[in-house]
C-alpha cells in the first residue's frame, strides 16, 4: 500500500545547501537531454549546427522567463525540444531558390528564424484559449491528429540515426543498451537520466578504447580533443541573429502543433504530480505564453526550441519538494555551466557513434510516444473517419519526402511533408462529421501528449490517483 508523502512546497525551509543540492539534482535530470538536441543538430549541419553553450544559456534563460510569465507558480524546468529535430534535418539539405549553393552553417539562422515564428504561435493558441476555453480549441487538434503528427517526426529522422551508429557499431550499441537499462530498471534518479547516463558510459568506454589505440573500423581516430585542449575555461556563448525565409518557417512552424500539445500535456502532468491545477491557475494561456516566448528568445539568438521537461517533473515525484525556487536554481545553473566553453567542446567531442546509438532508440521512442499518444487518449479506430484522418497524415508524413515546391509571384516555397501532413490532418478533422473528442474528459490520456523520453508515466499516474483520494 502506497503511503500519501507530505510534499514540501516551500524549499526555505530545509536550508540553502539543501536547496543547492536539489537544484542540481534538477540540472542532471534536463542536462543529457538538453545537450543532445545541439549534438544532433550539429550532425544534420556537418558540424556548423546549434551551440552547447547557447543551448545551455537559453534552457536557463527561458526557465526563468516561463517562470515570470507564470507568476513564479508553476514548477517547470524549459530544455531543448526534440520535436523540431526533423524540421533542422530538412533546412540542412534545402538546395533550392535561396538555400542554392549555401553552406550548412548559413542555413542555420534560418532554420531558427523558423523556430521564432513557431514560438510566437504558442502566442496564438494562448490567445484563442484565454477567449474561447481549451474545449473548443482541443476539438481541433484531437490526438488522431496529433499522434500521427508525432509518428512521423520520429519516423523521418530514423536514417539519420543509421548512418551515425554504422561509424562504430560497439559504441553505438553500448550507448543504446545504457539507455534501455537504466530506462527499465534504473531506480529513482537513476531512472531519470538515461541519455545522460548513455552519453557517460560509452564516452568513458570511448576514451578507454582510445587510450589502447583502437580506431574506428574505417581507420578515423575514435576522439579528437584538439578543439578541447585549445578551448577557454571561461567565455561568452557565441549567440548568432536568425534570419527569416519563408521556406523554412513553412518547414519549422507546423512543429508547433506537436510542441504545444506537449506542453498542455506537461503541464497537465505537472498538476497531476504537486495537486495544484495550474491549467486554471495561473492558466494555460499564461504558461503557453511563457513556453512560446522562451522558445522564440532562444531562436533568435542562435539557440533550439524550448519545451517544458518531463525528465523534470519526474524528479518532482522523486524529492516530493515542489517548490518552483528549487527549479529556478537548475536555471541558474545551465546559465553558469554556458559560460565554460572547455565544457561544451568535451561534450562536442562525443563520436558519431554514440550519438547515433542514443538517437536510435531516441528517434523510434518519439514515434512510440505518438502511438501512446494514440492509445491513452483512446482514439476510437473502428470509425472510418479516424482511420481516414491517420491514414493521410502519415501517407503525407512519409510519403512526399522531398516536400511541395510551388512559385508565389518570384518567390519559390517548399512545404514539407510535416507541414503537408499538418495540414491535411487538422482539416480532415474539421470537415470530417462524428468529432467526439473532448479535452478533460480523460485526464491520464491528457497528461500522455509529450515527447520526453522518461516522464514517468506510473508515477504521474500515482501522484493524480493520490489528488483523487483513490
Amino acid at each position: 500500500m502506497n503511503e500519501k508523502v507530505t510534499p514540501i512546497v516551500d524549499a526555505r525551509q530545509l536550508g540553502i545547501p539543501k536547496m543547492l543540492i536539489l537544484g542540481i539534482q534538477h540540472m542532471f535530470a534536463m542536462f543529457g537531454a538538453t545537450i543532445l538536441v545541439p549534438i544532433l543538430v550539429t550532425s544534420y549541419f556537418h558540424g556548423e549546427g546549434l551551440s552547447v553553450q547557447v543551448t545551455l544559456f537559453f534552457a536557463g534563460v527561458g526557465t526563468l522567463f516561463f517562470h515570470l510569465c507564470s507568476k513564479f507558480k508553476v514548477p517547470a524546468f524549459l530544455g531543448s525540444s526534440f520535436a523540431f529535430l526533423g524540421g533542422f534535418a530538412t533546412v540542412a539539405e534545402l538546395d533550392q531558390g535561396r538555400f542554392a549553393g549555401m553552406s550548412y552553417g548559413e542555413k542555420l539562422p534560418y532554420a531558427t528564424g523558423g523556430i521564432v515564428i513557431a514560438g510566437l504561435l504558442y502566442l496564438v493558441l494562448a490567445l484563442i484559449i484565454k477567449l474561447v476555453g481549451v474545449k473548443r480549441v482541443m476539438r481541433f487538434l484531437p490526438p488522431v491528429v496529433t499522434g500521427p503528427i508525432i509518428i512521423c517526426i520520429g519516423l523521418s529522422l530514423a536514417p539519420s540515426a543509421i548512418s551515425n551508429a554504422s561509424t562504430n557499431w560497439l559504441l553505438a550499441f553500448i550507448a543504446l543498451a545504457t539507455v534501455i537499462v537504466f530506462n527499465i530498471w534504473g531506480k529513482g534518479m537513476w531512472k531519470i537520466i538515461p541519455i545522460l547516463m548513455g552519453v557517460v558510459v560509452s564516452y568513458v568506454v570511448a576514451l578507454i578504447l582510445n587510450a589502447f589505440g583502437m580506431t574506428n573500423p574505417d581507420g578515423s581516430a575514435i576522439l579528437n580533443f584538439a578543439s578541447v585542449s585549445a578551448a577557454s575555461f571561461v567565455g561568452l556563448p557565441p549567440f548568432t541573429i536568425c534570419k527569416f525565409d519563408i521556406t523554412a518557417i513553412l518547414v519549422m512552424a507546423p512543429i508547433a502543433i506537436a510542441t504545444m500539445m506537449e506542453h498542455i500535456g506537461d503541464i497537465s502532468a505537472i498538476s497531476a504530480t504537486t495537486g495544484e491545477n495550474f491549467l486554471e491557475d495561473p492558466g494555460l494561456h499564461r504558461t503557453l505564453v511563457g513556453d512560446g516566448l522562451a522558445t522564440s528568445l532562444s531562436a533568435l539568438f542562435g539557440g533550439p526550441a524550448n519545451t517544458t521537461y518531463g525528465e523534470n517533473t519526474g524528479v518532482l515525484e522523486l524529492s516530493h519538494v515542489y517548490d518552483p525556487r528549487v527549479i529556478r536554481i537548475a536555471a541558474g545553473f545551465a546559465i553558469l555551466l554556458s559560460f565554460i566553453p572547455k565544457i561544451s567542446e568535451i561534450i562536442g567531442s562525443l563520436p558519431s557513434a554514440i550519438i547515433g546509438g542514443i538517437s536510435f532508440i531516441l528517434y523510434g521512442m518519439i514515434s512510440a510516444i505518438g502511438v501512446r499518444n494514440i492509445v491513452e487518449n483512446r482514439v476510437d479506430f473502428t470509425k472510418s473517419r479516424n482511420l481516414m484522418i491517420a491514414a493521410v497524415i502519415l501517407v503525407c508524413g512519409l510519403g512526399f519526402s522531398s516536400g511541395l515546391t510551388f512559385n508565389i509571384g518570384s518567390t519559390s516555397i517548399t512545404l514539407t511533408s510535416l507541414a503537408i501532413a499538418a495540414l491535411a490532418g487538422i482539416i480532415l478533422n474539421a470537415i470530417l462529421p462524428g468529432n467526439d473528442y473532448e479535452f478533460g474528459v480523460n485526464p491520464d490520456g491528457d497528461i500522455n501528449r509529450g515527447l520526453a523520453i522518461n516522464p514517468l508515466h506510473e508515477d504521474v499516474d500515482h501522484a493524480a490517483n493520490i489528488d483523487d483520494g483513490k
